[in-house]
């Protein structure tokens, strides 16, 4: 019997499989570790499903009352599209618009995971300018679909919900008019909602055009948005324990990353002055789910670095700790890391508690008044639902979040 020479093709096959095995189960191992470390399994991130969403909103004076509105409501609006079963990966943008002639035409804030600091952009608009019927909607429109920064995946949920008062202009000859716009719109795969505040004879035409062009659907709210606007007892509490959940994130990094986190921190800082308490309950809502844990994060989080199992602890020169735990031994570095991981996810899970408490208080409160059908928060949550399954994914609740 005679010995065949190994096929080189063969024994080349199967260091490959044997290396992308090895480097595919890497993470695991190291998760593993860090879970033996530490006593915690870390929040599994979204990874296939997204959706990205940016608001195109019109910021002229008669604008006032919906702008409110979308200022109380964007957190609900995060964690009714985080409420799918694929805890999808949320980024969210705005584009203001105004007209020509008014302090500006229109700010741009591209796609971003850190809905804090959009969010603080928002709040920052006031309703000013305007004063005539036609506005620059079809410049807002034209940049909402081309300098944001759009995903080219066809699999992620890219919608756009305009929302204003009045017509576009169409008289001005530089314009690119809505129906080009939509059409690369369509190209890109980006849905596009209208939401007309008021009664404006000649707005609802033009709304409803949009919309038709845009694939998507046609709304129209009273000025003050129709918004669902319930306190309840556990707002107060919500809040509070937001703040305790954010004191749990140590940061680190070089210098130029600690920049970033404090842009991050002065917007975190921003939002508990000026947010009322049920919009803070509603954030820590979000925050509490796994698809705004980005948010909650931010970049270069030790304590979620750590029990990921992405970066170990020696890897990190001791400069770039934060600079509470700099002085401490490694052991007991790892001590106050492990502590806070517990205290996270102790406070996230009564986070989750309260917001359920909170939801069952409010849809009772609701449905005794006669229901929310005609609220903002369930036309923009029957859109999102009915269009975002077409991306495989998928809502079992009846409602929106409030």
């Amino acid at each position: 019997m005679t010995n065949k020479a190994f096929n080189p093709k063969i024994i080349a096959l199967a260091l490959i499989i044997a290396t992308a095995t090895g480097i595919a189960l890497f993470p695991m191992v190291k998760q593993a570790q860090a879970i033996q470390k530490t006593g915690i399994t870390p929040v599994v991130p979204a990874q296939s499903h997204r959706i990205e969403v940016v608001f195109i909103l019109d910021t002229t004076s008669s604008m006032s009352g919906l702008i409110q509105a979308a200022k109380e409501k964007i957190w609900s609006i995060a964690s009714t599209m985080a409420s799918a079963q694929e805890n999808p990966d949320i980024k969210m943008g705005l584009v203001a618009f105004r007209d020509r002639g008014d302090a500006y035409i229109t700010r741009v804030f591209d796609l971003s995971d850190d809905l804090d600091s959009m969010y603080a952009s928002l709040m920052d608009f006031k309703a000013q300018g305007g004063g005539d019927s036609p506005e620059s909607v079809n410049q807002a429109l034209y940049e909402a679909i081309h300098k944001i920064s759009w995903s080219q995946d066809s699999q992620v949920y890219k919608v756009a919900f305009l929302v204003g008062d009045a017509p576009p202009h169409m008289d001005y000859p530089d314009d690119v008019k809505y129906p080009l716009t939509l059409a690369a719109a369509k190209h890109k795969g980006i849905v596009v909602n209208t939401i007309q505040s008021g009664q404006h004879q000649f707005t609802r035409p033009a709304w409803q055009e949009i919309a038709a062009l845009g694939h998507g659907d046609y709304f129209q709210v009273e000025d003050s948005g129709n918004a669902v606007a319930v306190a309840t007892p556990f707002d107060e509490k919500l809040s509070k324990l937001a703040t305790e959940l954010e004191d749990t994130r140590l940061y680190y990094g070089d210098e130029e990353t600690k920049k970033a986190q404090q842009h991050k921190l002065d917007a975190n800082k921003k939002l508990r002055a000026e947010l009322s308490t049920e919009a803070l309950a509603r954030r820590s809502e979000y925050n509490a789910t796994a698809s705004g844990n980005k948010n909650f994060l931010g970049e270069s989080e030790l304590v979620d670095a750590i029990t990921s199992g992405r970066v170990e602890l020696d890897d990190i020169e001791v400069k770039d700790l934060p600079a509470s735990i700099q002085a401490m031994a490694p052991a007991k570095q790892m001590e106050v890391i492990t502590e806070q991981a517990q205290r996270r996810e102790r406070l996230k899970q009564e986070i989750r508690e309260l917001s359920e408490s909170r939801n069952r208080f409010i849809k009772e409160k609701v449905a005794a008044e006669g229901g929310a059908d005609d609220t903002l928060d369930e036309k923009i949550y029957r859109a999102v639902k009915d269009q975002a399954a077409s991306v495989g994914l998928t809502y079992d609740s009846d409602s929106a979040k409030y």
